[in-house]
C-alpha cells in the first residue's frame, strides 16, 4: 500500500509541476524514476518513451502506466496513471470556468508565452538526452538523421505530411534490415 501511495504522489507531483505535455514531462519522469528512485533503468526509460510515443494516448500517461505496472502490477499502473492525470484535470477544470477573464490578465498572458519557450527547451533537452544515450549503431543514426532532415523540410516548406508516415517508414526500414539479417543468419547456419 505504501508503494501505491508513493507512485500516486510521485506522479501527481510530475503532473502538477510540468507544463507542456508529455514531451516536457520526459526529463522529469526520467530524473525521478531513473535517477532518484531507481524504479527503472535508463534503457527502460528509452524503451518506454519509444513505445509510449508509438501507442495511442498521451506519452506521460503511457510512461506512468508502464512504471506503475513494473513496480506494483495493475494497481501500481492505476495509481501512477491517476496520479499523473488528476492534477492536470483539476487545474484545467478550474481554468475552464474562468478562462476568458484569466487570459485577459496581462501577466498571465505573458507567463503563457514564457511557458511556451520553456516547453520547447524541455522538449529539445529530452531529445538531446535520448540521442546521447542512444546506442551508436549506423542504422539508428541514419534513421534519426533522415527523419530529422525530413521533418525540417516538411516544416520549412509547410507540407502536409503526417509524422505517422515518417514513423511507419522508419519501422519498415528497421523491419527490412531485420529480415535481411535473419536471412543472412539462416544462410550462414546452413
Amino acid at each position: 500500500m505504501k508503494l501505491l501511495l508513493e507512485l500516486f504522489l510521485t506522479f501527481s507531483r510530475i503532473g502538477l509541476f510540468t507544463f507542456g505535455g508529455g514531451y516536457a514531462m520526459i526529463p522529469l519522469i526520467e530524473n525521478i524514476c531513473v535517477t532518484k528512485k531507481e524504479w527503472i533503468t535508463h534503457e527502460e526509460m528509452m524503451n518506454i518513451t519509444v513505445i509510449a510515443e508509438s501507442t495511442p494516448g498521451p506519452i506521460a500517461i503511457n510512461c506512468a502506466t508502464f512504471v506503475g505496472l513494473k513496480k506494483k502490477g495493475v494497481w501500481g499502473a492505476f495509481a501512477a496513471t491517476l496520479g499523473v492525470i488528476l492534477p492536470s484535470f483539476i487545474i484545467i477544470l478550474i481554468i475552464s470556468y474562468f478562462f476568458d477573464r484569466f487570459i485577459e490578465i496581462k501577466w498571465v498572458a505573458s507567463a503563457f508565452k514564457g511557458i511556451k519557450i520553456a516547453v520547447g527547451i524541455l522538449i529539445l533537452d529530452a531529445a538531446i538526452r535520448m540521442i546521447l544515450k542512444m546506442k551508436k549503431k549506423p542504422l539508428p543514426i541514419v534513421i534519426l538523421s533522415v527523419a530529422f532532415i525530413a521533418m525540417m523540410l516538411i516544416n520549412i516548406f509547410a507540407l502536409r505530411i503526417s509524422t505517422i508516415i515518417l514513423m511507419l517508414a522508419a519501422a519498415l526500414v528497421g523491419l527490412f534490415v531485420y529480415l535481411i539479417k535473419q536471412s543472412k543468419n539462416k544462410e550462414v547456419s546452413q
